[in-house]
């Protein structure tokens, strides 16, 4: 795709590893602009991550609510998690989803893609829909992990988007795609 627009690409001429943490790389790149100046850009590079709309047989959706330190609340969203080095998408989000939920799930669907900070970061989040669900054990959360799990229905969740209640990117899309794959038959 990015040869179809020649005239808007940007090419790489350096890259300075500014930071290197357990989830976070951060770079500063020299770039030659399409008009031949050059400028610098800043960008995180992230390994990825898989969100989950998880469907229970009554309709509702499953929810976690857990502490985000960077915006120092709590916040509603749907289970995810990062993809782990050379881990297929699918297993990121049945491993996820176990661990957070204790829910197993017989299928699977694939709904896309989000990149939910494209200014300053190359991280991706891959979007299911996991139908069949099984209670299969109690959450196993990773160390320093702390969430409620907790079930609402598709309109009572666009309810709380609207109300502010609901602020997750990765949450709001993947509640938008429900609401087409659930309603609108995509």
């Amino acid at each position: 795709m990015e040869d179809d627009y020649p005239h808007l690409r940007e090419e790489q001429l350096e890259s300075t590893q500014v930071f290197r943490g357990k989830l976070l790389d951060v770079r500063l790149d020299r770039v030659r602009l399409p008009d031949g100046g050059d400028c610098q850009r800043e960008y995180v590079k992230h390994q990825g991550a898989v969100v989950v709309i998880a469907q229970l047989d009554d309709g509702h959706l499953l929810f976690v609510r857990q502490h985000r330190y960077p915006l120092r609340r709590t916040i509603l969203e749907l289970p995810a998690g990062k993809i782990d080095p050379g881990e297929k998408i699918l297993d990121t989000g049945t491993r996820e989803l176990l661990e957070e939920t204790g829910h197993l799930a017989s299928e699977w669907r694939y709904l896309g893609v989000m990149h939910p900070c494209v200014g300053y970061s190359d991280e991706r989040i891959e979007i299911f829909l996991a139908r069949g669900l099984r209670r299969e054990a109690a959450p196993n959360l990773d160390r320093g992990e702390f969430l409620d799990v907790l079930s609402l229905s598709l309109a009572d969740a666009l309810t709380a988007v609207r109300s502010g209640e609901i602020t997750d990117a990765k949450t709001i899309t993947g509640l938008f795609w429900a609401e087409k794959a659930l309603l609108g038959g995509w």
